[in-house]
């Protein structure tokens, strides 16, 4: 049996599972889990093909849920709710889909996807496939650590993030993880789930879900000025379709966080107490 690589964050209390975004790890959760094990029983998990878990061939998220309730059988975890960032709560729901008798509750923190006829969208697909599972120069950790530092995230725990997250190979480059085939095939997920937009993609989830959104967005690099446009458009379409939703089904819960997309790493003080609440707040 395949299982994924675990870290337990310890605390008693509601059982709590973490998962990280694409090309990150559970090292990402360190500062936010700290403040949530008072009150919960906390497990962090790094998702197939990245930090320390094996990869999977092909990548695909009935298999990524598959190896995650594995995974939590191993660790006698009968039901949780599932907490991810980006990636990672597009997972919880996912989880939430495939296993709705094991799972509390889902909570995607800015974990979503644009469909095909978002303007831009195919620009920024290829730009993403183009890097995908790269080798990284030997200033990648560097350059990972400065990206997160300007947000306020400490560098210590920046560094130690950025390299669980990539492979440090003998010539001082990095592999960034999922490696090139896999991030690949992550991606055509994406675009699959991206395609139902948001709605459509929440359709048929059973247990309730807490949804956020990142109330702010990175201001553009010289000469990314479309990206951004294209990321706040996204974001815009995202929220008028989560408001809608909450009118018609009362499991869904909506929060924003005022922070950029990174939201458990930049102000993980915030996001602990937004998780602690909604999670007091489930039925028993």
């Amino acid at each position: 049996m395949t299982l994924l690589h675990t870290h337990d964050f310890g605390g008693d209390g509601p059982q709590l599972v973490l998962l990280h975004g694409f090309s990150r790890s559970v090292a990402d959760w360190d500062t936010a889990s700290a403040l949530l094990t008072p009150d919960h029983r906390v497990l962090g998990l790094d998702l197939p093909g990245h930090g320390r878990s094996p990869d999977i061939s092909p990548w695909t998220l009935s298999t990524a849920v598959r190896l995650i309730a594995d995974t939590l059988d191993a660790h006698g975890v009968s039901e949780a709710v599932v907490v991810g960032h980006s990636l990672g709560g597009l997972t919880a729901v996912e989880f939430a889909r495939a296993y709705p008798a094991r799972t509390r509750a889902a909570v995607n923190l800015d974990g979503f996807w644009w469909g095909p006829e978002e303007p831009g969208a195919a620009r920024v697909n290829e730009g993403l496939s183009a890097v995908a599972g790269a080798v990284a120069p030997a200033g990648h950790i560097e350059q990972k650590v400065a990206d997160v530092v300007r947000l306020g995230v400490p560098a210590d725990l920046a560094e130690t993030a950025a390299r669980a997250a990539a492979r440090p190979l003998p010539d001082r480059t990095w592999q960034t993880l999922p490696e090139r085939a896999a991030a690949l095939q992550l991606f055509d997920e994406l675009r699959r789930v991206g395609a139902l937009g948001v709605t459509g993609w929440l359709t048929g989830i059973e247990p309730p879900l807490l949804l956020a959104q990142a109330g702010r967005q990175l201001p553009p690099a010289p000469g990314m000025e479309w990206f951004s446009e294209f990321t706040d458009r996204f974001a815009r379409g995202v929220t008028e379709e989560l408001a809608a939703l909450t009118r018609a089904r009362p499991t869904v819960t909506v929060a924003r966080v005022e922070a950029t997309h990174i939201m458990h790493m930049e102000v993980p003080e915030a996001v602990a107490k937004l998780v602690a609440e909604y999670v007091r707040g489930l039925p028993d």
